[in-house]
């Protein structure tokens, strides 16, 4: 079955074109069984290469795909091959498995609008894109698919594209990731000159054998890819894209915070591990931005009015909590986190989808009342939110996180201030949570319902909501089962985490820790936004500072923006500009001559080529 393992790519971008092509002379009904039937099919292949792997383990412990050579020139040379071991694996399953339920969602979802068969072709390449950058053997494909899912999520956060405000979001996510991209691009450049390949496994090796750690091409390596992963996956200070994000479809916003785009850059870091191990201070750097960021965006998710938005900032906090992972050492519990958190945000994002198209509204403050007539919404966002802030024992986020706050502590790197900060961070993710499930579902009713979901959103839902519950028993810790399945398959790849500072913090203390940070910030969010208080949105300083995500797109308004159209008009003045403005004139002048003379005037036309054919005999006789 690994033969198989092309199709998992071949046949989104296949559907892709066929819909990108053909979809405007389709029927909704054959555009839905395409656009959702090949990402089932994807997953359903991706299931049967997961149960070969498992049981028949491939020879160190990999399996690659050579298709073809993609370019050669001189001493390098590309190929279109994959690379499968249980980290791409891992990604693999849940970039497939839940970019079905969206689009199986999305079927029922975006079935009134108009284009529907342009949104499906986008969703496929969207997921095509991804898999490609998952299994990528070499970095120039891994990069390709970079841009493809950059380039997807700037067509569907513009997928309104008649709304001006969703333009300038799709612009805003496509050019502040540049900067991250730019950096990246110039990373492969430095890989290639310095190793000569840019086959990931043998430049991971040859970079162990040639580089001592903390060298100064380590460490700019190293910095160059950081800063690739801090854009696409919005961390500080390039998060600014991503709260506006929301401009696009419900289905975009769970598909790009769920199972492609932003876990990109954690992917990136945890399968370049080798890299950043041995450059110690860009790792550090990492778990530093990661725990600013957790915090940073945790303190904006509690300020935000607009539904979309609060969840968009949590991504934010939880790549947050994973960054904090890399940066420490612990690579599989940040890909565990990667995992439920891909649960639990799809999950959350489609709930959220179905009370916005029941109400017709996304101000929080605008809503209340809904458990009773949304019951699934309402369980869904329960249990997702529950899953998210860390319910202890009965949700898949409390044992991914648990892992990533006792590790914080008891790795080489891990300290308290770490530690400190992700009780900080699960304490604010459980009061952010919590206000955005009572301001929607308790309280007085201020928004009626006026449409409700059908077969396919009910069973997303249903199986989103199974996986948010379940989906973290495969590592358990000792205290609750012992069970590192998950841990223990990646570890193979990975390294594992050395624990080497137990006492005075134990495990067991990170747990009832973890659990008391969930319940105080239950306890505030419900004295704070519960039924009994009134319903109006604060207007204090603070509170307006982190609605404005801490004031970072002012700045940049001021520091890059501005600075740079100023720049813009003055050169449109330069004395340089006036041959090539003089040119188009030139151009515009002779096309609008030529256009007068198209009058359709056949005898006309006649006319001229009589007297154009006396012209260049003339010519050619008094040549003569």
């Amino acid at each position: 079955m690994l033969q198989l393992l092309w199709l998992v790519v071949a046949v989104p971008f296949a559907s892709a074109a066929l819909l990108a092509l053909f979809g405007s002379r389709l029927s909704r009904r054959v555009v839905a069984i395409v656009g959702v039937g090949s990402i089932g099919l994807s997953a359903f292949v991706t299931l049967l290469i997961c149960a070969t792997f498992l049981t028949s383990v491939p020879p160190n412990h990999a399996y690659v795909q050579h298709l073809w050579t993609w370019m050669s020139s001189g001493g390098f040379q590309a190929e279109i091959a994959f690379y499968l071991d249980s980290v791409s694996l891992l990604m693999l399953l849940v970039v497939t498995f839940v970019s079905f339920l969206i689009h199986f969602y999305s079927a029922e979802y975006m079935q009134d609008d108009d284009g529907y068969a342009r949104f499906f072709a986008y969703m496929n390449l969207f997921v095509a894109s991804m898999i490609t950058l998952v299994l990528a053997k070499n970095m120039l494909l891994l990069y390709l698919g970079w841009e493809g899912v950059g380039l997807c999520s700037f067509l569907l956060i513009g997928f309104w594209y008649n709304e001006p405000q969703n333009v300038r979001a799709a612009s805003k996510a496509f050019i502040v990731t540049r900067f991250g991209d730019t950096a990246f691009a110039v990373g492969l450049f430095l890989l290639f000159t310095r190793l000569g390949t840019l086959d990931i496994q043998e430049a991971m090796h040859r970079a162990a054998v040639e580089w001592s750690p903390g060298s100064g091409i380590a460490v700019a390596a190293a910095a160059l890819l950081l800063a690739g992963a801090v854009g696409k996956s919005a961390q500080l200070p390039l998060q600014t894209w991503l709260p506006d994000a929301m401009a696009g479809p419900t289905p975009t916003s769970a598909l790009i915070h769920a199972a492609t785009m932003v876990t990109a850059g954690v992917y990136l870091i945890a399968r370049t591990h080798v890299l950043f191990t041995l450059a110690p201070h860009v790792q550090f750097l990492v778990a530093l931005i990661g725990m600013a960021t957790m915090l940073l965006a945790a303190f904006s998710a509690v300020a935000q009015r607009d539904l979309k938005r609060v969840l968009a900032y949590s991504t934010i906090s939880q790549i947050g909590y994973m960054f904090l992972a890399l940066g420490l050492g612990a690579w599989s519990a940040a890909m565990f986190h990667l995992m439920t958190h891909a649960f639990f945000k799809a999950l959350l994002f489609l709930a959220a989808g179905v009370v916005i198209h029941a109400v017709h509204e996304q101000d929080l403050y605008r809503m209340g009342g809904l458990r009773s007539e949304l019951r699934l919404a309402f369980w869904s966002f329960l249990i997702g939110g529950s899953a998210l802030a860390g319910l202890p024992l009965i949700t898949a986020g409390f044992f991914s996180k648990d892992l990533i706050l006792w590790q914080s502590w008891a790795g080489p790197n891990g300290n308290a201030w770490f530690w400190t900060a992700g009780m900080a961070g699960a304490m604010l993710t459980s009061l952010y949570t919590f206000r955005m499930i009572l301001l929607v579902f308790y309280g007085p009713t201020q928004a009626h319902v006026k449409a409700h979901s059908g077969f396919a959103v009910r069973v997303s839902l249903i199986v989103l909501c199974f996986l948010s519950l379940v989906g973290g028993y495969v590592d358990t810790p000792p205290h609750f089962g012992g069970v590192p399945a998950l841990s223990n398959f990646l570890n193979g790849v990975l390294p594992a985490l050395e624990e080497v500072h137990i006492g005075p913090i134990t495990e067991i203390i990170t747990a009832l820790c973890a659990s008391t940070a969930f319940a105080l910030g239950l306890g505030f969010a419900y004295l704070l936004f519960g039924p009994q208080r009134a319903r109006v949105p604060a207007t204090n300083f603070v509170e307006k500072l982190w609605l404005a995500g801490w004031g970072f797109d002012w700045l940049y308004d001021k520091l890059l923006v501005r600075p740079f159209q100023w720049l813009t008009r003055k050169s449109a003045r330069e004395l340089a500009d006036v041959p090539i403005n003089g040119l188009a004139l030139v151009t515009v002048f002779g096309y609008q001559t030529l256009r007068r003379m198209q009058t359709g005037r056949v005898r006309w036309y006649a006319t001229g080529l009589a007297m154009g054919t006396v012209v260049i005999l003339a010519i050619a006789f008094f040549v003569r």
